[in-house]
């Protein structure tokens, strides 16, 4: 697997964090959604309800964070930016702005379509073949999920008459360098799809103790492939 280049430096404080630059909001909703799709994002932002409450400043420039009203009880809902340490960055930063539960959604490639075939994808655990969990949590080949968080999400995707898969999923920086040979060792490992960031949010979640959860979406074209296009 990987070579182990970290130590227990998780357990430094950094020079730079997500307070330092970015002040809590008041009455920012507890509970965030996050997705990888700017077109969802478009439809959200033109709801009747939706209000930008902040904005995450990037080099790419502003990405905003909308608060929306459904059911009753209000969200902060904003555009994940794909790649692990871009994501995690985002999400660090609402953190700090306030939110202190996540739920996340994005697409992802496909390993095994026969076991997967078209349903949703609730993670199990993740293989760690991106950089940015290394520095959030002491090295291991695998990260696990909240099992009560997840056994929540399934509930609620039962209810709602949802088909899933369930399994592990490889996160992994090179999305042009997931080879035959890489993709047959993360199979027998039970990885059932890949991804770009799920390792790296689970560790930084773990690492501020913040609830997160986070299901995938698929689309049959990316067999063998990778995730993060728009739907």
């Amino acid at each position: 697997m990987k070579t182990v280049f970290y130590s227990n430096r998780t357990m430094d404080r950094a020079i730079l964090n997500p307070t330092d630059t970015v002040k809590p909001i008041e009455n920012f909703p507890e509970v965030c959604i996050s997705t990888f799709s700017k077109r969802i994002i478009d439809r959200v932002s033109t709801q009747s309800n939706a209000e930008v409450i902040t904005n995450l400043i990037t080099a790419n420039g502003e990405n905003p964070v909308y608060k929306i009203t459904y059911g009753g009880k209000e969200f902060a809902f904003y555009l994940s930016l794909v790649g692990a340490p871009a994501s995690v960055s985002c999400f660090e930063e609402v953190i700090a702005s306030g939110a202190k539960k996540f739920v996340f959604f994005g697409c992802c490639g496909v390993l095994d379509d026969d076991t997967v075939q078209h349903n949703l994808i609730v993670p199990t655990g993740a293989v760690r073949d991106e950089g940015t969990s290394y520095h959030y949590l002491a090295p291991s080949d695998e990260i696990a999920p909240d099992q009560e968080i997840t056994k929540r999400l399934t509930e609620c995707l039962e209810r709602c008459g949802c088909p899933y898969t369930a399994g592990k999923i490889w996160t992994t920086d090179g999305i042009y360098r997931e080879t035959l040979n890489t993709i047959t060792e993360r199979k027998e490992a039970g990885c059932i799809a890949v991804d770009m960031e799920y390792s790296a949010l689970l560790a930084a979640a773990k690492y501020r103790h913040i609830p997160f959860v986070q299901f995938f979406i698929v689309q049959t074209a990316w067999i063998m492939g990778n995730g993060n296009k728009e739907i």
